[in-house]
């Protein structure tokens, strides 16, 4: 059983998440919209597991064309969709990643590509402003990360252990039902 560790929020995710983004402004230029720091680790306060999840947002599947090819060449492989409709995947191939030729170590990170407008942008964007915007929902999402860290199996039970708590808060941030039992579907346990 892989341990799941769940820290508690370090004020330096900002800051790498922003060393990340600048990386990522001078390899893609013109071809995202916008470079959004999702996941607990851009809750202040926040119980997270130590890892950065950052989503580049680019137009249509045409930009997103533009845009593999460019993530690709700073260290990453390209992972496709992996079942989630209009977010795509790229796995860093080294600590180097994004590779700026600077010999950085950067800290872990997830790196999605998502179609704006989305409903998967929407869910990471919605879910994110909300636990920002509220405190005490913020913490009863921690201590259950925490619940879950300690007696969860495997890293598919933690992420199917969360899947309720973050239903209510999607369905409450206004996605429609049938968009939200999809993302609780595909945090099932395989």
């Amino acid at each position: 059983m892989d341990t799941i560790k769940v820290a508690a929020y370090d004020p330096q995710w900002p800051e790498q998440f922003k060393a990340l983004k600048s990386v990522y402004l001078d390899a893609l230029a013109s071809q995202t919209i916008k470079i959004e720091h999702i996941g607990s680790t851009a809750v202040p306060g926040l119980a997270a597991k130590p890892i950065l999840d950052i989503d580049i947002v680019v137009a249509d599947e045409i930009q997103l064309d533009k845009v593999i090819p460019a993530i690709t060449l700073l260290g990453y492989q390209f992972m496709g969709d992996l079942g989630i409709k209009d977010r795509y995947a790229f796995k860093p191939v080294s600590e180097l990643s994004p590779d700026d030729h600077s010999g950085t170590i950067w800290p872990k990170h997830n790196l999605y590509c998502c179609i704006e407008g989305s409903v998967s942008l929407a869910n990471h964007l919605l879910f994110r402003n909300a636990l920002r915007t509220d405190p005490a929902l913020a913490q009863q999402y921690g201590e259950l990360k925490k619940s879950l860290a300690f007696t969860a199996t495997d890293i598919d039970v933690y992420i199917e252990g969360k899947s309720a708590f973050i239903a209510r808060v999607l369905q409450q941030a206004g996605i429609q039902p049938e968009h939200v039992a999809d993302i609780v579907n595909q945090n099932k346990k395989k």
